[in-house]
């Protein structure tokens, strides 16, 4: 389906842009720094030394929701999702997770 398809983009982009802030910080943004880091400075622990703009704004998934960010995830470094288009956890075809670790 194309907005799948479109979810699976953005959640490859997503994930290049994290790991971009990695390479520069050493870390990933934590889940209350989110994925906002990427576009604004974040506060908090660790704090991002010359920190650099990795994207202009923050992209919804194709049904217009946040993506799901969680570092450290419990699939890997980060989990970064969308649910969807029914917006609930699991689901199948378009209603299945889009994810960075399948």
């Amino acid at each position: 389906p194309p907005r799948k398809g479109q979810a699976q983009s953005r959640v490859a982009a997503l994930s290049s842009g994290l790991d971009l802030y990695k390479l520069a910080h050493y870390d990933y943004p934590t889940t209350d720094q989110g994925l906002q880091a990427l576009v604004t400075k974040p506060s908090g622990s660790p704090e991002p030394q010359n920190w650099t703009q990795q994207l202009s704004k923050m992209p919804k998934d194709p049904w217009k929701r946040e993506y799901q960010y969680l570092s450290p995830g419990e699939n890997g470094d980060y989990d970064l999702y969308s649910f969807g288009k029914d917006g609930r956890p699991g689901g199948e075809g378009e209603n299945a997770d889009i994810t960075n670790w399948e």
